[in-house]
């Protein structure tokens, strides 16, 4: 993004919003809120252009370091703890109530800033934090419904263009664990598994020695929770559309092209809109 004039000494906060018009009516949405800076300046005579470098409302969180020997503890809720550490944002920030405490603390390690830990915590617990266009923070238990869906019929606004990455190649279908002097060997030989042997017709194996067992797992158990959790690949679909408000990263598109073999509820990864007509947004969504 260019803004022309722009004041380059200090650091400014904007909001960019989409203005949407069709005859008498029209709507005003907030696209993004951050922080910009303009480090370059293009001059041409009299007038001077700057392109803007933007940064999330999170920024100041991720500037900040924990003092060494900081730790979330096990008895307050992740939500708490993780208001507590954005509050260096000069945003709003929401976080719905009941949400679970860390089971194990979490110590901050070296270089841990406020932001780092945040997500360390959210992840923990189960949870997401998620930006909407005002700047406004939220954190939330991750999404379980669709905030929209997609398909040739009722709402198709996804252009045919479509990139579709199903990349299950490496996973294996025999795990075997080491540890000391014990190991465990665990086989996926069922035929109604698209990854096992019998329908691989090989074996592709996956070791590991540095084993983190959980409470009262034998390392038969491991091996065969670890087989699991290799084989859980995901699908990634990339895609261009036209814009469609409040959806954010994290939340739920139902996506229904049977005829791309694309149809499910996906996850949104990431997002870039365009500043142009319609706002064009480039969405990747998974379904993990």
């Amino acid at each position: 993004m260019t803004c022309t004039n722009y004041d380059p000494s200090k650091e400014q906060w904007i909001r960019i919003y989409l203005e949407a018009r069709q005859g008498n009516n029209g709507e005003r949405h907030a696209l993004f809120t951050g922080l910009a800076t303009g480090p370059e300046c293009d001059i041409n005579g009299t007038l001077s252009k700057y392109p803007l470098q933007c940064y999330s409302v999170l920024k100041p969180a991720e500037d900040i370091l924990l003092q060494r020997g900081w730790y979330a503890p096990v008895d307050v809720p992740g939500t708490v703890m993780i208001a507590e550490l954005l509050s260096v944002c000069p945003a709003p920030l929401e976080y719905e109530a009941g949400a679970p405490s860390l089971t194990e603390a979490i110590i901050a390690e070296d270089g841990e800033s406020n932001l780092s830990m945040s997500q360390k915590i959210v992840e923990a617990i189960g949870w997401r934090i998620r930006i909407t266009g005002d700047g406004t923070i939220q954190i939330l238990p991750k999404a379980t419904e669709p905030k929209a869906m997609f398909d040739t019929v009722r709402n198709d606004v996804v252009r045919p263009e479509i990139n579709v990455t199903d990349d299950w190649f490496e996973c294996p279908n025999v795990f075997r664990a080491v540890s000391d002097e014990l190991s465990g060997i665990a086989r996926d030989d069922d035929p109604n598994s698209p990854l096992s042997t019998v329908n691989r017709g090989r074996e592709v194996w996956m070791e590991e020695t540095d084993c983190d067992f959980a409470d009262d797992e034998t390392i038969a158990d491991y091996a065969l929770r670890r087989l699991k959790e290799e084989q859980s690949y995901y699908k990634a679909v990339s895609y261009s559309r036209r814009f469609y408000p409040d959806i954010y990263p994290t939340d739920l598109v139902r996506l229904h092209y049977p005829e791309q073999n694309i149809d499910g509820i996906y996850r949104v990864n990431s997002q870039d809109i365009n500043f142009n007509y319609g706002a064009e947004t480039n969405e990747e969504v998974s379904n993990e």
